[in-house]
């Protein structure tokens, strides 16, 4: 298992101008390391909007690359979504989602198949042009840098687990967020 503040460590370091859409708890942990807050798009109170939100911009913005920083309970209420991103075939689209078996947000109650369901078979049954499956920090990054380059769209299952110093949860404005997003874009 991978430590999940330690893969959100990694995508920050390989972070080119990447705009990053997160939720849950991915997020809790980039608000705290982001070197670009300003092309940040933090999604509260929206669990399984996330993988949308992402694809929509990457449509409107086709020449910047879009990071969607999901979790397993996020993208299992709304596998559609897959579906949907394969389709659009957004050449600069990465899907990370982080896997541990738990609604680890709302209190860690166990996400029925939670440690069984393949995620990234599901993304390349669904027609994703490449997806891959981590347990190891180590390998996630030796191949951080060829995942960035991949065409698209590309996901990543991050078999994760937390520490018990792990962020609190933090409910922002998902409006103010979008109004400072905005005024970073112009």
């Amino acid at each position: 298992m991978i430590p999940a503040f330690e893969a959100i460590k990694a995508l920050n370091t390989n972070r080119k101008n990447e705009i990053v859409v997160g939720t849950m708890t991915p997020n809790r942990y980039w608000e705290l390391i982001s070197d670009n807050p300003g092309k940040d798009l933090p999604v509260f109170g929206a669990m399984g909007k996330a993988s949308s939100l992402g694809l929509g911009l990457a449509l409107a913005k086709p020449k910047d690359k879009v990071w969607v920083l999901d979790g397993d309970g996020s993208i299992l209420m709304n596998l559609g979504s897959l579906i949907t991103i394969a389709d659009q075939i957004p050449e600069i689209f990465s899907h990370f989602v982080f896997q541990d078996g738990v609604y680890f947000t709302t209190g860690g109650h166990p996400i029925p198949g939670g440690e069984t369901v393949d995620l990234a078979g599901i993304a390349l049954k669904s027609g994703y042009a490449s997806a891959y499956t981590f347990d190891d920090l180590e390998h996630f990054v030796n191949e951080l840098n060829e995942i960035n380059n991949a065409k698209g769209p590309v996901f990543v299952c991050l078999k994760v687990q937390h520490n018990k110093d792990a962020p609190e949860m933090y409910i922002g404005s998902t409006k103010n967020a979008i109004e400072r997003f905005r005024k970073a874009m112009k």
